[in-house]
Order: C-alpha cells, then sequence, then structure tokens
C-alpha cells in the first residue's frame, strides 16, 4: 500500500474538515467537531476526541498530522515568572513567559524564530531570524500558558502581549490568525481588549492594522522621539523614519480609536537629557497616549547602564504635568532572564537550549 503523505490538519478551514468527512462518506459535521477539539479545546492527540468513532479517528491518524510545540524546559522565577523553551515541530527553540501578578496572568508570547530586527538593548536581536512561526504555534504557546496559570495560580489566563521573540508585524499574516483563533468564539474565546500587539515600529504595517480594523491593542517600542537618538539603540529606525512613525500612529489612532502606548527605556548616556524629556513630551501631546517606562535589563555583551532614577523621575513629572499617564513597570523573572528584552540570551544562534 503507497504511504499517504500526511497534512497538518490545522492548516484546514473549519468547512474543508467537512468537505474531508463527506467526501469519506461520513456526516460533514464530524469536520465541525475535529475544529472545535482543534480550535477550542487545543487538543494534540486525535485519540482525545472522544466524541468521534475510532473509525473516524483512524481516518484521520491516517491522512493527518498535528504539529504541536512542546515545552522543552521550564524556569520557576521567585517571583512566580515562569520562562518556557518551546521546542518546535522543526526543534526551533523560541520562548514564552508566564507573568502572574496578584490580579492577572500574563502570556509573553514570541512570533518568530529569532528576530528580523537589530536593536542593540535586546538579546534576541543578537539572533538571527530562523523563520516565522505559524498560527498554530503562536496559539499553541497562549495555551500552554493558560494550562500552567490554572496549574499554578488555580485562574485562567487574562491577558496576551505580543512582546516575545520577534517582531509581529514582521510576520503580520500569522500573528493575525492566531489572533483570530485566540479570538473567535470557536477559539479561544478570549477578549481582543486583553491582547497587546508590541512593535519597534513598522509605520506600513501599522496603518494596515487600521484598515483591518482590528480590535486589539497597539503598544510601540519608542525609547525615544529624536530620530537620531533612536537611530543608535534601533539601527533598523534609519530605514523607518519617526517621522513616517508618527504619521502612521496618527493614522491608527484615527480609524480605532485607541489609545498608544510608548514604551521607554532611559539609558545613561544615551536618552536621558532634558532635550529627549521635551521630544517625548511633545510626542505624546500629539498622539493619544500613555508611556509605559521600563526597567532596563542587561543583556550579555553590552555596556548600557539605566539612568539615574533621578532621570527616570524628571521624565515622570515632565509627562504627569502634561497630562500623560505615565507608568514605571519593574521588571519580572529576572532571576531567570524571563525579563523585557531578555528572551533568548541563553539560547545560541541555532535557537537551540544551551
Amino acid at each position: 500500500m503507497e504511504e499517504i503523505n500526511k497534512k497538518d490538519i490545522r492548516l484546514l478551514t473549519k468547512e474543508a474538515l467537512q468537505d474531508f468527512f463527506a467526501s469519506h462518506g461520513a456526516p460533514s459535521f464530524k469536520g465541525g467537531q475535529v475544529y472545535q477539539w482543534l480550535w477550542q479545546k487545543g487538543v494534540h492527540n486525535f485519540d482525545l476526541m472522544t466524541n468521534l468513532s475510532l473509525e473516524h479517528r483512524n481516518i484521520l491518524k491516517t491522512y493527518f498530522e498535528i504539529k504541536h510545540i512542546n515545552i522543552d524546559t521550564q524556569q520557576r522565577s521567585s517571583d512566580g515568572t515562569i520562562k518556557n523553551a518551546v521546542k518546535l515541530h522543526d526543534q526551533l527553540v523560541v520562548e514564552s513567559v508566564l507573568i502572574p501578578t496578584a490580579s492577572r496572568t500574563t502570556a509573553c508570547v514570541s512570533s518568530q524564530v529569532g528576530c528580523s530586527l537589530d536593536c542593540v538593548f535586546c538579546a534576541t536581536a543578537a539572533l538571527k531570524r530562523m523563520r516565522n512561526l505559524n498560527a498554530d504555534e503562536i496559539y499553541d504557546q497562549v495555551v500552554a500558558i493558560d494550562h500552567q496559570s490554572k496549574l499554578y495560580h488555580n485562574r485562567p489566563l487574562s491577558n496576551i502581549v505580543f512582546m516575545g521573540m520577534g517582531e509581529p508585524l514582521m510576520n503580520y499574516k500569522n500573528v493575525i490568525a492566531a489572533i483570530d483563533k485566540i479570538t473567535h468564539p470557536e477559539g479561544l474565546a478570549m477578549s481582543p481588549r486583553r491582547i497587546t500587539l508590541s512593535t519597534s515600529g513598522i509605520p506600513k504595517m501599522i496603518k494596515k492594522m487600521a484598515d483591518d480594523n482590528v480590535k486589539f491593542r497597539l503598544a510601540v517600542s519608542l525609547h525615544s522621539a529624536r530620530q537620531e537618538v533612536r537611530e543608535k539603540m534601533m539601527p533598523f529606525a534609519q530605514k523607518f523614519d519617526l517621522k513616517d512613525l508618527i504619521d502612521s500612529l496618527v493614522y491608527w489612532n484615527e480609524y480605532s480609536k485607541k489609545q498608544i502606548t510608548f514604551e521607554y527605556i532611559v539609558w545613561e548616556g544615551i536618552n536621558d537629557q532634558k532635550e529627549d524629556i521635551y521630544a517625548l513630551v511633545a510626542l505624546c501631546k500629539r498622539i493619544p497616549s500613555k508611556v509605559n517606562i521600563i526597567q532596563y535589563n542587561t543583556i550579555d555583551g553590552s555596556s548600557m547602564k539605566q539612568a539615574q532614577q533621578s532621570v527616570i523621575d524628571d521624565y515622570i513629572t515632565a509627562l504627569t504635568r502634561a497630562r500623560v499617564k505615565v507608568t514605571y513597570r519593574r521588571s519580572r523573572g529576572l532571576d531567570i532572564d524571563a525579563a523585557c528584552g531578555q528572551l533568548a540570551n541563553k539560547l545560541d544562534i541555532k535557537g537551540t537550549v544551551t
């Protein structure tokens, strides 16, 4: 008997699954049941699809496979944060993080193996981009962290941030498809308002998000409202001028009516001058926004240092006076290199655990 080349079943739509069962003389509604097992319950094993007969499960095994992720290693921080080394079907590895607080549990998920960009303050940038994650691989990270949240914190996952490895807007199609599965009533049914996509700033794609009328929240890794300073920390910004980024954010706000979060780290000798503060305040006055000042987390091989607390206080004072909401976020998971900017700090360039 000729060996059948199995297809990844999660590449099929619900309608395609229904057609498959009909073509095998079975009721088409069985395809809907399989779709529910895959995307609402996150099942990775055909044998667990218990409302299907053994015959139908064997048919699925004959023609399909489920290329799911596995948690290869798990590290737990003293503050409750969990960092996962996530092994993909092709043995490449990305990282995801569960971040618990008193009121919520957040999943920080990756969208690329490595990263397409070159931010000098981020460990992931040291890894070349190997490939984009598929929609199901992004979805699986969320399901895995939801299970961890229930196991360790007795509550389901409440929020998702696309702040892990990779630039989400460089993998737009798969990120949007994953969010659709996460938010759809026939998927995990999470509210899009509980999802934040963080981008380093790709103007063309920010405008596309506005045109596509996405419902999730937008955060921008800004770190300077001065082009010449931003280029030093984020060299790719030479191709994406700050003026174009601002224009795209104005466009986003006009169409979405949503506030933007600016993520901002203050470094000693880089963006710690009065003109840096004035530039950020001026930008926030132009675009409805809030500022999240993030604690800098050191990475291997970098001499960059966080600015003095007095400088951070000056930022907070100036923004507050301008009636711009500002928060100062202290990092979690520092003892396991799970904090912002540290993901992939313990991976080699092949994406395997070292």
